[in-house]
């Protein structure tokens, strides 16, 4: 995995970095609410202002990527998110916060996307090698954020920004000298095509997939850290465990059960586990101890799922990589965005309880969704087809230009 050119490598480190910011928020947001007098929906917006203009961007990222250049994309995004991450950690109030996560967000749709379509198009070996790269970098940055947002949240809430912010800088000078000057596409992507081409069942039955699969995900991010009603480091060391479990079954486990039983049985799995995993925290939320080895098991289930799902999009379509990528994180992103506000009102204004079982309901739905949609994904484990489909998007791109 590791003998990749030296600008595959620089971007699965940058990609790190930048999957820190998702849990790098989690051990503060209780510290956030204390400080600034906020209820839990209002800093659960956090994650939802975050995620929306996330989603949204994605429908622009290979508009952009295709005019730029994949290299200078990727420095944009990376601007963005040290803007970002600088300005929210100055912020007095949570409005403020909230405005400059957004901003984050439109840096991390730019960055991310072009990032995955980089990692897949220059690195050695077959495009499931690629994606495990990839996912072992979100594996790796989402296990390491927490831990530092805990110590930093330690000395104040704003520490966590400051230093996403700083990091970046580095993982943006890497990306200046590692990363060679990359050509603009022959072809300009128009904003449409993202849209077009959730035509493809194959590709729309996956998003809707990941957008169900994402309530239960956020809502285990964004508003566990209220009823665990822990410390900043505490928390931070729970969501530790969490990624670090994430990152061993992406990299390890989902190949090897890919290998054994092909793609789709193992993400309905995965999913059945984590509706189990949210069932047992719906029903003793209670338990500081039973919410805390829920967090951490779902890591198992979650890095599965990612990267057998991530899979599964870059060959569910016979359409760009880019645009497959883009079409599949708007609608997850976009439709996910609501799940951290939703769990936080929940919370606050119904049961502690409820929250967990709407995010139950969700993953177990989509369970069954791409289980429905077995035979229109069933191509995805021939690697004859997938290559098939992958040159025939290369021939339609040549007949359009």
């Amino acid at each position: 995995m590791l003998r990749q050119p030296r600008s595959v490598l620089a971007v699965a480190f940058a990609c790190i970095i930048a999957f820190m910011g998702i849990g790098l928020v989690d051990p503060i947001l209780k510290p956030i609410a204390d400080e600034l007098g906020a209820s839990p929906s209002q800093v659960s917006l956090l994650f939802t202002s975050y995620m929306a203009v996330m989603g949204l961007a994605m429908l622009l990222t290979g508009a952009v990527s295709s005019r730029l250049g994949a290299k200078n994309t990727l420095l944009l995004g990376l601007a963005i998110i040290i803007l970002g991450a600088g300005m929210a950690g100055s912020q007095d109030s949570v409005t403020g916060i909230i405005a400059w996560r957004a901003v984050w967000g439109l840096g991390n749709a730019l960055f991310v996307a072009t990032a995955l379509a980089t990692i897949v198009q220059s690195a050695r070996g077959s495009v499931g090698q690629a994606i495990v790269l990839y996912e072992a970098a979100l594996g790796g940055g989402i296990a390491v954020g927490p831990v530092v947002g805990g110590l930093l949240g330690q000395l104040s809430w704003r520490g966590p920004f400051y230093g996403v912010s700083g990091l970046m800088v580095i993982a943006m000078i890497a990306t200046i000298f590692l990363v060679p000057p990359t050509p603009k596409a022959q072809r300009a992507t128009s904003l449409s095509e993202p849209l077009r081409a959730l035509k493809h069942r194959g590709l729309l039955i996956t998003g809707l997939t990941a957008l169900l699969y994402n309530f239960g995900f956020f809502t285990l991010l964004a508003f566990t850290p209220f009823p665990l009603d822990l410390g900043a480091l505490q928390i931070g060391a729970i969501f530790f465990g969490w990624g670090a479990l994430l990152a061993v079954t992406s990299v390890w486990v989902a190949p090897r059960l890919q290998r054994r039983f092909g793609t789709l049985r193992p993400i309905t799995w995965a999913l059945g586990t984590f509706t189990l995993i949210l069932v047992v925290m719906a029903v003793f939320t209670e338990s500081k101890v039973v919410l805390a080895a829920g967090v951490i098991l779902a890591g198992a289930a979650i890095g599965i799922n990612n990267t057998l799902i991530t899979e599964t999009v870059m060959k569910s379509a016979p359409v760009e990589r880019g645009v497959a990528s883009a079409a599949y994180s708007f609608v997850r992103f976009a439709g996910g965005a609501v799940a951290p506000w939703l769990a936080g009102t929940l919370g606050e204004q119904m049961s502690v309880h409820l929250p967990f079982w709407v995010g139950a309901a969700c993953v177990l739905a989509a369970a069954v969704l791409i289980t429905a949609g077995r035979r229109v994904l069933a191509h995805v484990d021939s690697e004859g087809e997938s290559e098939g489909s992958l040159a025939e998007a290369e021939e339609l791109t040549a007949a359009d230009s």
